[in-house]
């Protein structure tokens, strides 16, 4: 009688078990995904909105958007203008302004900077070193963001660093030797992560 006394007891205690019993109950929906995958959204070009027609005055604009570790933040600016609702209100970004634009789906490349065995071509986001020596690492840091790479090449020259103003993605380059290769150091203008390919010229940086 007491044995099935304890069973009936036990039944359910089992049923309210969970398979882990430190997550609490709600929070294993709160817990966020991450991915290192790097999706690349479309370029803004131009979106547009209406009001309706009981708005006079446009108060303050606010967006949102997603950092590079996937957080989401917001930045608004206040306005207090008048507004006509019959017209359209646009964000866009402005083209004109952006950094060596690339014409017709060419990519054109201007040259920024050049040693005897090295040069380095820019054009927006790109930029493609030009060499015949082997990269034998590549890595990013930050504070200020910069983008480190070795060559392998036994030379001794003096330092090397160059400046670059506005507008550009990239501040400034610095070359430097060590005993059997030299680091080139590329200085950049915000929070970037970059991919890296071998090209037939060199290798190309595309900053993301």
């Amino acid at each position: 009688m007491m044995k099935l006394f304890l069973l009936l007891l036990f039944i359910p205690l089992t049923l309210l078990s969970r398979e882990n019993p430190f997550f609490p109950v709600d929070s294993a929906q709160e817990i966020p995904l991450t991915s290192n995958q790097i999706q690349k959204a479309p370029p803004l070009k131009r979106a547009s909105m209406t009001l309706p027609s009981t708005a006079r005055t446009i108060e303050r604009v606010t967006v949102e958007y997603k950092n590079l570790d996937g957080s989401i933040a917001t930045k608004k600016i206040e306005l207090h203008n008048a507004v006509d609702w019959h017209l359209p209100l646009f964000i866009s970004q402005n083209y004109g302004a952006s950094p060596e634009k690339p014409l017709r789906n060419r990519t054109i490349y201007k040259k920024i900077a050049s040693l005897a065995f090295i040069a380095f071509y820019a054009s927006g986001e790109k930029l493609k070193v030009v060499t015949k020596d082997k990269m034998i690492r590549d890595f990013l840091l930050v504070k200020p963001h910069r983008i480190v790479c070795d060559f392998r090449r036994e030379t001794d020259i003096r330092s090397y660093v160059k400046k670059f103003k506005k507008p550009s993605l990239f501040k400034k380059i610095r070359v430097g030797t060590h005993k059997g290769y030299y680091r080139v150091v590329i200085d950049l203008d915000g929070y970037y992560q970059y991919k890296v390919k071998k090209v037939k010229e060199g290798y190309l940086f595309t900053l993301l």
